[in-house]
């Protein structure tokens, strides 16, 4: 049962991340937003001391989007064909244009919690507040204090542990400092959503291709991936079927597994590194005799085909 609900699991995550990149990171973003909301709920504490509440408040916001962000880079396809490219070939190859569209390409993605993040916590305004209540002037209060209070005391408002005489004022404080953090917040949606705009208008008139053209190579290198990732688990499993019936004399599989590896007999049993590097690093659209190459497996297929005709 564990088995098939890790698959099914498996499967919807590759069918909304190749079928529809934003329906991908809606789900992405909707689980930052409930991740955060518990957080917030749950686990952030206020210190209420000076210099600690703004360290701890900016951490509360800064370093889970951080975190995030690396783990979108890491995530991503992109980073280490760009990593293999830099190995095997030096980048030789990568031109300025490919190592914009494929920076843009990963940063795109990643930054989807990351972005979701710092907005869900500008707008809820708790790490906000934490962070800046000991540097709030008392002077931009209404009925200001006959005392001024110093920043041990204005540290304390966001867990309303101060003084008599300032506990009246722990409302207004709290809200001049969310609507403070509110306006960053939505500046921020508002920069970002700007931004990704140019950024894809200017994505669709640089591109060689048109709108259905792009939608299909989108399409093909989703199908191609799946494809490859799944005859890859089935040829390593044939494999190392092979090697372990060479140690013992015999393999226990399963009937499914038997049936499938059935039909693997006369494969390639071993590839050569050379040919895996060759189908391995960054690839952007290419033509050869106006024909449309479409990733380096797609290349690989037509040198190989040229070669044995």
């Amino acid at each position: 049962m564990s088995a098939f609900l890790s698959e099914y699991i498996k499967f919807i995550a590759l069918y909304f991340k190749s079928k529809d990149v934003m329906v991908f990171n809606g789900l992405i973003g909707l689980g930052t937003v409930l991740g955060q909301t518990a957080y917030n709920i749950l686990a952030f504490h206020c210190p209420c001391l000076p210099k600690k509440n703004y360290l701890y408040g900016l951490a509360a916001i800064g370093v889970p989007a951080l975190a995030f962000f690396v783990i979108g880079v890491m995530l991503n396809q992109n980073t280490w064909d760009v990593v293999s490219e830099c190995r095997s070939r030096r980048c030789r190859k990568l031109s300025v244009t490919a190592a914009f569209a494929l920076l843009g390409s990963i940063v795109g993605r990643a930054v989807v919690a990351p972005v979701t993040w710092t907005v869900i916590s500008l707008l809820r305004g708790e790490a906000y507040v934490c962070a800046f209540s000991e540097f709030m002037n008392p002077s931009s209060l209404d009925d200001f204090f006959s005392t001024t209070p110093g920043p041990e005391i204005m540290a304390q408002f966001p867990c309303k542990d101060v003084p008599a005489p300032f506990l009246n004022y722990s409302v207004e404080v709290e809200r001049k400092l969310k609507y403070e953090s509110q306006l960053l917040g939505w500046l921020l949606v508002g920069i970002i959503s700007l931004a990704v705009f140019l950024l894809l208008c200017l994505k669709n008139c640089c591109s060689p291709l048109g709108y259905h053209q792009e939608a299909y190579w989108s399409q093909y290198c989703s199908s191609e991936q799946a494809l490859f990732q799944r005859t890859a688990e089935v040829h390593a499993k044939y494999h190392a079927a092979e090697n372990v019936k060479s140690f013992f004399g015999f393999v226990a599989l399963e009937n499914q597994e038997k049936q499938l590896l059935a039909d693997c007999k006369g494969i390639k049993s071993v590839i050569p590194r050379m040919e895996w590097n060759r189908v391995t690093g960054v690839y952007m659209y290419r033509e050869s005799d106006n024909t449309p190459i479409y990733s380096r497996l797609n290349k690989w297929a037509m040198y190989t085909t040229e070669h044995d005709c």
